[in-house]
Parts: C-alpha cells; sequence; structure tokens
C-alpha cells in the first residue's frame, strides 16, 4: 500500500463528513472564537492519541491485558449513549455538568475523531509493515490535515443551518449514532467470540 493510498484509506476512516452535525451540534453552546479553540484542542489530542496508537497500540494492549475488541465494544458503548443524549436532549445539555459547557476529550477527540476504526487502521498498517513506521506517519498526518479541514469550515455552517435546522439534524444523527454504536459493539462481540472468549 502506497503512503497516499494509507492516507486516503485513513481520511475515511475518520470520517469527517459524517462527523459534522456532530460536532456543530456539541460547539452550538459555545461562543465563535472558543469554537476554534475547542475543535483544534480537540483534533491535536485526536492526533495524538492515534499516533500513540500507530507507534504503540500492540504494546499498551497486551501491557493492560486488553485486545482490540475491548475497545471496540467500549467505543460502541460511548456512542450508543452520545446517539441516546441526542435524540433525547437534557436541560444541562448533551454531556451533563461540564467545564465551561464545552466537551473535553470525549467525545469529540475520542471517539469521534480517534475512534476504535481509526485506532484498530493503524495498529494494522504497523503490524502489517513495521519498516514502513515514517510513511504511515506520514499518511496519518495527510488524513488528520484533511479531516481538520472539513471540520473547521464545518463552523461557518452553523450561521447557514440556524438553530432548527441544527437540531433536527441533530436528532437525526443522534438515530444514525445509535445504529452505529450497536453494530459496532455487536462486531467487537463477534470478533471477542470468534477469538475463543477468555481463552
Amino acid at each position: 500500500m502506497t503512503t497516499l493510498s494509507a492516507a486516503l484509506l485513513l481520511f475515511l476512516i475518520l470520517d469527517p463528513l459524517g462527523n459534522i452535525p456532530i460536532f456543530l451540534g456539541l460547539l452550538k453552546p459555545l461562543p465563535g472564537r472558543r469554537r476554534w479553540v475547542v475543535l483544534a484542542r480537540e483534533l491535536l489530542i485526536a492526533l495524538a492519541v492515534l499516533f500513540i496508537f500507530l507507534w504503540g497500540g500492540q504494546y499498551l494492549l497486551e501491557l493492560m491485558h486488553l485486545r482490540q475488541e475491548s475497545v471496540s465494544i467500549a467505543g460502541g458503548i460511548v456512542l450508543f449513549l452520545i446517539g441516546l443524549k441526542m435524540i433525547f436532549p437534557s436541560a444541562e445539555g448533551m454531556f451533563g455538568d461540564v467545564p465551561d459547557g464545552e466537551p473535553f476529550i470525549v467525545p469529540m477527540a475520542i471517539p469521534l475523531v480517534a475512534g476504535p476504526s481509526g485506532m484498530a487502521a493503524v495498529m494494522l498498517l504497523a503490524a502489517q509493515e513495521p519498516g514502513r513506521m515514517g510513511d504511515w506517519s506520514l499518511a496519518l498526518t495527510l488524513a488528520w490535515l484533511g479531516t481538520a479541514v472539513i471540520l473547521f469550515s464545518a463552523t461557518f455552517l452553523y450561521k447557514v443551518l440556524g438553530m432548527r435546522v441544527l437540531i433536527a439534524v441533530e436528532r437525526l444523527m443522534g438515530m444514525l449514532l445509535v445504529a452505529l454504536s450497536v453494530q459496532m459493539l455487536l462486531d467487537g462481540v463477534a470478533a471477542y467470540l470468534r477469538a475463543g472468549g477468555v481463552g
């Protein structure tokens, strides 16, 4: 696989287009300039997490006696809860009592950008051809840059869409997120059972 092919693969897995409505919903309570700061911070955290999994993910899982299936199942549970909050929002906001009313790490950096699929993909690249870590690092950086450009552009859509349309899109994305999270959870359980469970 070429570096550009790997970058395209990771870009599709990071799914910035699919994340646009969710990110807009998460950022809508914040003032304009603060949205940029929070978005930049969360994207940088996601990049750092993906690099950690690229360079040392397999060692981390072995050290903590965790398997990739566990990461998938945990990600599915978190996304399921987020989806429910989007469909049935509470008075205190999507993620309850968050400092300064803004998300931190969860769910924007993890699992929306640096999700189980992205973590597994970078670990797979590293495991298949460990001699090309420089290429994989460049591919991840390119994919992340493309994702960042799209998500930063999405903040302008907030003014265009308006509150009513944004709420409708948020509910719809909540439904899709619940379905995706269930699939992610089932995939993790199925992979765990195929691998022989605890044995």
